[in-house]
């Protein structure tokens, strides 16, 4: 890292992802020295601000990455693979934003407010999590800490954003259309998106999960360090614009109690506690979009089983589930040398 700043490469730059990088890396101040944007051809001579100045986009290639310090990656899980490992090679610490790396045994899996140790475990590239696992473990990491969880429930009602810009439109195409009595078009996804739910979140597997629900179940054992940890979890597309909904079941070894849950979450870094259902107070999607906390409410002792809690879990999937913990991840790295 220089006197003045980090070289940082932005990959995806035009996606939304992309985008919420730039943003971010704005409002947090981050030291940059110098910035490049990288997309695929259709993009290419885009210009795009950051700190005053207009930069063009460029075409993501193997040799982008000469010079670069910081390499943020969100194009996309055939381009991370194709191009993640020229940016290492180049000199590059790479955070990536696609599944392709997080359960390599050799890449550290980080949610900085969780298990910021791993990252000086790093070999060049530091994956980032999932956005569904990033809130849900940031939400558990200090119940988990008091009293070891043993087994995760979890339904996740997730918001379009998290399929990128095309989905975005496609839900505020059919609400439109639905509204004005015309035809709708499904092109995102397999079915209406607009009033409806989809329990259809990435491809299916073999064994009738969906890659989104086995992604969140072995993310959270490598990220909370627990292989014995049970989890299972639904997860559901919902007509929202931003920030994903979780329900969230656990069992713990010992009784954690309601109001003592509430206290250890008021305290954890990066989570804002919103409980209290006396005045309507809970959690909401659309009051955590734009925010970078993972807010927690519905916090409420389970009625058949003495060691179990229910919690309600929102968050801002593009900022928390995505840009911002990277960028965090890349705070930790450089700060820490």
């Amino acid at each position: 890292m220089s006197g003045k700043g980090l070289n940082v490469a932005i990959a995806g730059a035009t996606g939304a992802v992309g985008e919420e990088f730039i943003s971010i890396l704005q409002e947090r101040k981050f030291p940059v020295a110098d910035i490049r944007f990288l997309a695929s051809e259709r993009s290419e001579g885009k210009k795009l601000e950051f700190s005053g100045e207009s930069i063009k986009v460029e075409v993501l290639k193997e040799d982008s990455f000469e010079g670069i310090e910081l390499a943020l990656f969100s194009a996309g899980g055939a381009r991370s693979k194709q191009f993640a490992p020229a940016a290492v090679k180049s000199g590059a610490v790479v955070v990536d934003n696609s599944s392709t790396f997080r359960m390599e045994p050799e890449v550290p899996l980080v949610v900085p407010e969780v298990n910021a140790h791993a990252i000086s475990g790093h070999k060049g590239i530091i994956a980032n999590p999932n956005c569904s696992t990033i809130q849900m473990v940031v939400a558990l990491k200090p119940l988990h800490d008091y009293s070891r969880i043993k087994r995760v429930i979890v339904s996740t009602y997730q918001s379009v954003s998290g399929t990128g810009k095309k989905a975005v439109h496609e839900l505020e195409s059919q609400v439109k259309n639905l509204m004005s009595m015309q035809e709708i078009e499904c092109s995102v996804y397999p079915h209406q998106i607009a009033f409806n739910c989809l329990p259809h979140i990435d491809r299916f597997e073999d064994n009738g999960f969906t890659f989104e629900e086995i992604k969140m179940i072995n993310e959270t054992r490598k990220i909370m360090e627990d292989d014995d940890m049970a989890v299972t979890a639904t997860t559901v597309r919902v007509p929202v614009f931003y920030a994903h909904s979780e329900s969230v079941y656990i069992e713990t070894e010992e009784k954690i109690t309601a109001d003592t849950a509430r206290e250890l979450l008021l305290n954890a870094p990066g989570v804002q506690v919103v409980d209290d259902p006396s005045k309507n107070e809970y959690p909401l999607a659309v009051e955590a979009a734009g925010k970078d906390e993972v807010f927690v409410g519905r916090i409420r002792e389970d009625l058949f089983s003495s060691n179990a809690l229910n919690l309600w879990v929102v968050s801002d999937n593009i900022r928390k589930g995505a840009a911002l913990n990277a960028i965090q991840i890349a705070e930790n790295l450089f700060e820490t040398g």
